[in-house]
């Protein structure tokens, strides 16, 4: 899962990986989100698109300003999994964000899902990371090929991170008509 130590049962390095674990879950539990999307992905010239006419994401994603870029360069190192970018603002803003960002499903299903469920978060953000591992847990079984698993995915995600509403398409899904256009967002 998480890298290891050279010598994990010495009593200090037992400690210093408690530090750690303790580090990244509280920085998490400030700044991470776990999210789940929803992408159109119909069908187009010879590329074939998703039944539903969806395709869902799924990503686990902590941001910082450039001046806390070694955090986010920590937590990748920690993980070993994921990777750090850069969001370049030409705004007004002092600083480019980066973030830290895991979307691969294996990763997410053997490094991410498992530690936080080991070691969970404080905040509300933990009921939002039950959600998120629901959803990974139905998109790795293939629900979200169907209208129906989609639904399912669509419903729970409604629900994390005050989102905006899904109701228009959990209404395109139900009445699977992915050739509809979503005049809502």
């Amino acid at each position: 899962m998480v890298k290891g130590s050279d010598n994990p049962s010495g009593a200090e390095n037992q400690q210093e990986r408690l530090i750690r674990t303790g580090w990244v879950v509280g920085f998490v539990d400030g700044e991470g989100c776990f999210s789940v999307g929803f992408v159109r992905q119909q069908s187009s010239g010879s590329r074939r698109g998703y039944k539903t006419g969806y395709q869902v994401t799924h990503e686990f994603v902590v941001t910082q300003g450039e001046q806390s870029l070694s955090c986010l360069e920590d937590l990748r190192d920690f993980f070993d999994v994921g990777q750090v970018v850069v969001n370049k603002r030409y705004d007004d803003h002092r600083e480019h964000l980066y973030r830290y960002v895991v979307r691969k499903r294996l990763d997410l299903l053997e490094t991410i899902i498992p530690f936080f469920q080991k070691h969970p978060m404080r905040s509300s953000k933990q009921g939002n990371f039950e959600k998120f591992a629901r959803c990974v847990a139905l998109v790795s079984a293939n629900k979200h090929l169907s209208p129906s698993g989609a639904i399912k995915i669509a419903e729970i995600a409604e629900t994390m991170n005050h989102r905006k509403s899904r109701q228009n398409l959990i209404r395109i899904l139900r009445g699977h008509t992915p050739n509809a256009l979503d005049t809502g967002r």
